[in-house]
């Protein structure tokens, strides 16, 4: 009987180049469709329905490909999705998008190994031998289930190491359905993943069973399917119609609900993108972002907001240690430019009669016992990308960016990789430390907010970790300029609406290009600027408190929903694994 079964199994598993063909099309097809899902140069709003099934393919192929080919068929993919998908990259540099595309193919063939365990683990026929009859026939059904945990877990994972990137996340192509992504405030993306997840796990493997030119006698139609997985189908279906309500009924409470505070605020956007040349540049977009701040003040804001490193030359470094040398060379002429520009900002700052907050790199001395230049003109200092609250000629707060992104601004194995990190120094990358402190400014009619730079609002627990801090504003400060494309803007902008969500506060985006807009609680994106243009807008931002409105689950727990799909998926492969295991010592003592 033993031996049946395995020719059979040979049988059913041989390959051909036809089905090679087919299953490769079909995993283009659904990396294809995913990433058309998210903003793209197709539609800078994305197609975001098509998430709703496109990775059927995907969970049918895995079930019906080998081990080593599902591995193969894994790094395809994320190298794929990620190619098209954030095809933006190439225009910050080459290595790049190859770094990130690289990088996700190899999470990738993780992914799909640990799919394809817990299909395989949990329908072999074997299994059923050691779990017996009841359990044999239960095990199946939960597969879906597993992988879509499986998934989620995958999701958190990928994003909580160094080089973790978030983009591309299945769950921010809802950001626009706006009662589906209400119960973003009890499970973060990750309940949404899941949602996702899983009713495409389910039809995936019912698709390769029903469609497969090796199907057996198990294969049936799609309603047979249903019924005889009811279980499955009617939990999904409550958590679902649960979904919707929760969703229906959150919406209406925010339309209703009472704002605390309104912050006149003015975002300028100018524009440009700060790093891109000399004191020339700096020159020039001083100049632009003063004088349309100077237009905005008519209309009586409470703070001006400019965006992340709209004034390069460091305020903080050239108040603290102003260069008054006469010492001849460029790199000194260079110095006594910045400096006398450093001394505009502040003459600007100090006259403007309301709070200035930009982004504006902040510098330390690197060496105490050396002068903070030396003879050839060179800093001594230590760079923070940073956020500073300029008020009354001072300033008056500074927050330092927490989480860099990887392999351009920051680089932690300078010793394991002294290759890499040479290449990319080499490349123009620009190192900055890392701040370690969740700061909350405070205004002098006590608005209270927080400023996550740039790629930091991409993740959910600094944001979550400002609000119980304190925060009941999100001010995101953000240079995309370089992107040259207004889907790497909305994508990132995608991402901000959860935050919005899962921690009931307005976000305001104050960016140097796009898209500066402001985000209701709710999720709702409101007065988008014309990404690329310059130009100023006065909001009126509606502040809700903690002390009024609370935190949300997510808010206190953060990624806690996350970490037990990944505690559960560790156990479930561990059990898999443990069955095989089982499986084949006993068919080993039946052969002996």
């Amino acid at each position: 009987m033993t031996s049946i079964l395995s020719v059979n199994d040979k049988v059913l598993r041989r390959r051909n180049l036809g089905t090679v063909c087919s299953e490769v099309a079909l995993l283009l097809g659904s990396a294809l469709l995913l990433s058309m899902a998210h903003p793209s140069f197709i539609s800078n709003n994305g197609f975001g329905f098509l998430a709703f099934f496109a990775l059927i393919p995907v969970f049918a192929v895995i079930r019906n490909a080998s081990w080593k080919v599902t591995a193969l068929y894994g790094f395809l993919y994320g190298f794929v999705y990620y190619a098209v998908f954030n095809y933006w990259l190439s225009t910050f540099h080459p290595y790049a998008i190859l770094l990130v595309t690289f990088i996700k193919a190899v999470e990738m063939v993780l992914l799909f190994l640990a799919l394809k365990a817990a299909d395989s683990w949990f329908s072999n026929a074997a299994a059923s031998k050691v779990l017996g009859d009841r359990l044999s026939n239960t095990a199946p059904k939960l597969i879906p289930f597993f992988q879509a945990i499986i998934w989620v877990a995958y999701s958190y994972v990928s994003q909580s190491w160094f080089a973790g990137y978030p983009y591309g996340t299945i769950a921010y192509v809802l950001y626009r359905y706006k009662v589906l992504i209400q119960i973003a405030d009890l499970f973060g993306i990750w309940g949404l993943n899941f949602m996702l997840v899983l009713p495409q796990a389910f039809l995936g493997a019912w698709c390769c069973d029903h469609f497969s030119k090796t199907k057996t006698e198990h294969s049936q139609g799609l309603v047979q399917h249903l019924k005889d997985n009811k279980v499955v189908v009617i939990a999904y279906a409550v958590l679902l119609v649960a979904q919707i309500i929760y969703g229906i009924a959150t919406l209406s409470y925010w339309k209703n609900a009472d704002e605390d505070n309104s912050f006149r605020v003015a975002t300028v956007q100018h524009n440009a993108d700060s790093w891109k040349g000399g004191y020339d540049t700096y020159k020039r977009n001083f100049l632009n972002l003063s004088r349309m701040s100077l237009e905005a003040m008519i209309q009586n804001p409470d703070m001006i907001i400019w965006s992340e490193t709209a004034f390069v030359p460091s305020v903080d470094w050239y108040t603290q240690h102003p260069y008054e040398g006469d010492d001849e060379g460029a790199a000194f002429d260079y110095l006594r430019e910045i400096q006398d520009l450093v001394d505009q900002f502040v003459e600007f700052g100090t006259n403007l009669g309301v709070p200035l907050l930009t982004g504006n790199p902040s510098g330390v001395i690197k060496d105490e016992s050396q002068p903070a230049y030396d003879e050839n003109g060179d800093w001594n200092k230590l760079d923070y990308n940073s956020v500073i609250l300029f008020d009354d000629g001072e300033i008056k707060q500074s927050y330092r960016k927490q989480h860099l992104v990887p392999f351009t601004e920051h680089f932690p194995y300078e010793k394991q990789l002294p290759w890499l990190y040479n290449l990319l120094k080499a490349n123009d990358y620009h190192w900055w430390e890392k701040g370690t402190e969740s700061v909350v400014f405070e205004t002098s009619n006590g608005i209270t907010f927080s400023t996550p730079i740039c790629f930091e609002d991409v993740f959910g627990y600094i944001c979550a970790n400002f609000v119980t801090a304190g925060a009941d504003l999100i001010v995101n400060m953000t240079n995309d300029s370089w992107s040259g494309s207004v889907a790497a803007e909305r994508q990132h902008m995608a991402m901000a609406v959860f935050r919005s969500v899962e921690n009931r506060r307005t976000t305001i985006r104050g960016t140097n290009s796009g898209i500066t807009c402001l985000i209701t609680p709710d999720g709702k994106v409101q007065g988008e600027m014309e990404p690329f243009k310059m130009g100023w807008k006065i909001w009126d931002v509606p502040v809700y408190s903690g002390d009024t409105y609370g935190y949300t689950l997510y808010s206190r727990t953060v990624d806690l929903s996350a970490q037990i799909c990944t505690y559960v998926s560790y156990a479930v492969l561990a059990a898999g694994a443990v069955l095989m295991i089982v499986d084949a010592v006993r068919r080993r003592k039946s052969h002996a």
